[in-house]
């Protein structure tokens, strides 16, 4: 189910707002979690069975987590919960990219061809962020399971992020919000905003970029950079106003979602751009993977090896294909380049 789709709009959040408001306070929970699983199971009901596959996992992995700080056993729950959940990614995602790089070699290995389940790269990584956080102690492994599968269910951000923090959403989902009018408004007012980059901007950039794009240059090379430059602002408004729908949809509900985009052409870097791009995404990789490889504590040289494989990490999550290994490298180069040039 997508957010611009006529399902969603005229039946799924009307009939889930209406439920929403007419429940219990006590219930209302329960009424997001069914909502949600009714939400993912519109594209592929029987890619429910592996959320719920890994939500149970993750979840007794994490009380394991908590109940055993500061043993080996401990350590050896969060190195299952980090595996189980690459495995997920890695096994549905780059499988075929993998066989197709050994068929590349001269073998013949058959295709699997499976479908991606919707939403895998972001409740994978959501549910990493969360064994770690409980790992270190920063948060308490939540108690009852069906408020872990909502955390790491809730529609609004579950098809296309953001990748939310236990930290943030647990704590809003304890006890449900009472209803708010300006709430309401300023959540429906950001929803019309997205849905005015999605169907009024990136949509007809769409249009005019893939029909210079279809021509292979035939139209000359200052039409084919005019084009390039508008599937850079259709791609940012496509992405964004997903989020903001998500936000603006999650905040009626009473759960106030991470910005994800804050003026990211307006950088004056490349190191600041990724700082505005795609925040939930840039800070997962900082705080989960730069930093405990050393960030930049142990020398320039070490500094730059870590960017570089923090960004190979972002642009296979972006796509199984050596062309998305390629534009994480580059990234990577650009920001080691920043980094040697400063000030």
């Amino acid at each position: 189910m997508v957010f611009s789709g006529a399902v969603f709009l005229y039946a799924f959040l009307p009939l889930t707002l209406a439920v929403y408001a007419l429940a219990p306070q006590r219930g209302r929970n329960a009424v997001l979690l069914i909502a949600s699983l009714l939400f993912y199971a519109f594209g592929e009901p029987v890619y429910v069975f592996l959320l719920l596959l890994s939500s149970v996992s993750n979840w007794a992995l994490s009380l394991c987590i908590e109940r055993r700080r500061g043993t080996r056993t401990a350590k050896l729950a969060l190195a299952v919960s980090v595996l189980l959940n690459l495995g997920l990614l890695g096994f549905f995602k780059y499988a075929d990219f993998f066989l197709e790089n050994l068929n590349g070699l001269g073998l013949k290995v058959p295709l699997l061809r499976l479908a991606l389940p919707v939403g895998i790269s972001f409740y994978t990584f959501q549910a990493i962020g969360y064994t770690v956080d409980v790992y270190r102690g920063s948060v308490s492994a939540e108690q009852r399971f069906w408020r872990y599968l909502l955390f790491i269910s809730f529609f609004p951000q579950l098809v296309a992020g953001p990748i939310e923090r236990s930290g943030n959403i647990l704590p809003q989902l304890q006890l449900p919000a009472r209803f708010s009018y300006e709430r309401a408004k300023s959540g429906l007012v950001l929803m019309l905003w997205g849905y005015i980059q999605k169907m009024v901007v990136a949509d007809r950039l769409a249009l005019l970029a893939d029909t210079v794009y279809a021509q292979g240059g035939a139209l000359g090379g200052w039409a084919t950079a005019t084009a390039t430059v508008l599937f850079c602002f259709e791609l940012y408004c496509d992405f964004s106003s997903y989020t903001d729908i998500a936000r603006g949809a999650a905040r009626i509900l009473g759960v106030e979602l991470m910005e994800n985009f804050h003026s990211p052409f307006l950088s004056q870097s490349v190191a600041e751009f990724w700082r505005n791009w795609h925040i939930s995404l840039s800070s997962f990789f900082r705080d989960y993977l730069y930093i405990p490889l050393g960030g930049s504590r142990r020398g320039l040289a070490r500094t730059c090896v870590n960017t570089m494989v923090v960004f190979l990490c972002s642009g296979l999550w972006h796509g199984a294909a050596w062309t998305f290994v390629a534009w994480g490298l580059l990234h990577g180069l650009y920001l080691v380049c920043g980094r040697l040039t400063l000030p």
